[in-house]
C-alpha cells in the first residue's frame, strides 16, 4: 500500500545556507537532507512525503526544497513560505515545483502574516493557483484570534500537530474546543502529528490519545492524515520514528480507516500519485 508522511524537513548545507530571516536555529543533531528522509520512508515502508518550510534554518528561502521535490521524482511535494508580495513568476515556478500550500506560522514574527494585508494577499495567491493555507501555533488564543480568517479564506485550511493541546487544560480548553469546531464546520484538516511535543508523558504516548481520538472524531476520518514531523525540530525528548507510527496503529485499530490517513487523504489533498 503506499502511503504519505505528511509532514517532514528537510536541510543539506552543502547546497544551501541558513537564511537571516530564519525564526530559530536548527541544531547539528537536528539535520536530515531529503535524500536522508527518502530513506527513512523507505524503512518505515511509505512511498511518499511531503516537505514543510518550517521558518527555522532557511527562513523564506525554499530553494532547497524546491531541488530536493525536482530530483524524488513525484514521491515529495512541499508546502512553502510566501513573503508579501513574492513576484508572480516565483509563485509560477513554485506551482510547476510541486509546491502545494503555504503555511503560516502564527507566533513567529518573522512568519509571513497570515493578519492584515499582507495576509490577505498571500490567501488570495493561494485561492488562484489552487494551494491550502496550513497553519502552525503553540498556543490555544492563536488558533482563536485566527478563525475568523480561516473560515473567509476560500482555501482548505490545514492546522499542524493536533493543534498542539496543553494537556494540563483538558480537552475543554477553548483553543482546542475551536479547533473541534472548526473540524466539523468548515474546508479543514488535521494532521495527526507532533503528539511527541505536547504529551506529558513521553512514549508510548498514550496521555495524547482522548485528544487524537476527539480530532478524528470531529474532523472525520476522510479528513486526517499522519505525519512523523521528522527529522523532530527541537523535541524536547528523544523522539523517533516508530513509536509515533505505533500510536496511531493503537489509536486507529481499523485497517480500512489507516489506509484513508495515510494514503487516500494525503494523495488527494497534495495531489500524489502511487
Amino acid at each position: 500500500m503506499p502511503a504519505v508522511d505528511s509532514h517532514a524537513h528537510a536541510f543539506d548545507l552543502s547546497r544551501q545556507g541558513w537564511g537571516g530571516d530564519r525564526g530559530f536555529d536548527v541544531q547539528p543533531n537536528e539535520l536530515g537532507t531529503a535524500r536522508q528522509f527518502l530513506h527513512v520512508l523507505e524503512c518505515h515502508g511509505f512511498t511518499h512525503g511531503l516537505l514543510i518550510n518550517p521558518l527555522g534554518g532557511y527562513g523564506a528561502n525554499n530553494t532547497y526544497m524546491l531541488e530536493a521535490i525536482a530530483e524524488a521524482k513525484g514521491r515529495l511535494k512541499g508546502v512553502a513560505l510566501l513573503p508579501n508580495e513574492t513576484p508572480e513568476a516565483e509563485i509560477r515556478r513554485m506551482v510547476e515545483g510541486g509546491i502545494v500550500g503555504i503555511r503560516f506560522n502564527l507566533e513567529f514574527p518573522t512568519s509571513p502574516p497570515l493578519h492584515g494585508p499582507a495576509g490577505e494577499w498571500a490567501l488570495a495567491r493561494a485561492r488562484e493557483v489552487g494551494w491550502f493555507a496550513q497553519v502552525h501555533y503553540h498556543h490555544g488564543p492563536s488558533i482563536v484570534a485566527a478563525m475568523p480568517i480561516l473560515r473567509k479564506a476560500g482555501v482548505p485550511v490545514v492546522v499542524d500537530h493536533c493543534g498542539r493541546p496543553e494537556l494540563e487544560a483538558g480537552i475543554g480548553q477553548p483553543g482546542f474546543q475551536a479547533l473541534l469546531e472548526l473540524g466539523r464546520s468548515a474546508d479543514a484538516y488535521v494532521k495527526l502529528s507532533g503528539i511527541f511535543r505536547f504529551t506529558a508523558t513521553g512514549s508510548p504516548y498514550e496521555d495524547t490519545d482522548p485528544y487524537v481520538r476527539a480530532l478524528i472524531e470531529a474532523f472525520g476520518v476522510d479528513r486526517c492524515v499522519w505525519a512523523s514531523d521528522w527529522p523532530f525540530l527541537r523535541a524536547k525528548a528523544r523522539t523517533d520514528y516508530g513509536p509515533l507510527l505505533a500510536a496511531l496503529h493503537r489509536v486507529v485499530p481499523d485497517a480500512a480507516d489507516r489506509e484513508k490517513i495515510l494514503w487516500t487523504n494525503p494523495a488527494r489533498l497534495f495531489r500524489m500519485q502511487p
